[in-house]
């Protein structure tokens, strides 16, 4: 069975994915944190989805927020906001490693 692709039919999504290396001892603290701002930042204007993943193996570590903006100006203005800033600085001292971050456009889905 062949599937086909369909385009996206919101080309002007953009999805964002952080991945953050926790201190070992410090991951409950910081998935603390992050629960706790969740609803606020879901309810920022643009955001659509927010996801919280946490790699299940030997580097339970290392977590990855995944969200879902309608544009990069909403995205822009998130991350311009005090409330970005206010849970950045609270969570930034927990990182053992530089964070990596995507801004991804779906192309394509099923």
């Amino acid at each position: 069975m062949k599937l086909l692709l369909l385009p996206s039919k919101n080309k002007k999504m953009l999805i964002r994915i952080v991945k953050l290396t926790i201190s070992p001892e410090k991951i409950e603290d910081f998935k603390s944190i992050y629960e706790s701002h969740m609803e606020l930042i879901k309810g920022f204007e643009g955001c659509e989805k927010l996801e919280l993943l946490q790699e299940k193996g030997r580097y339970y570590n290392v977590v990855m927020t995944y969200s879902h903006w309608k544009s990069e100006e909403n995205l822009a203005a998130y991350r311009d906001s005090e409330l970005f800033l206010k849970v950045w600085k609270t969570v930034k001292p927990l990182f053992c490693a530089k964070p990596e971050a995507w801004s991804m456009e779906r192309k394509f889905e099923l």
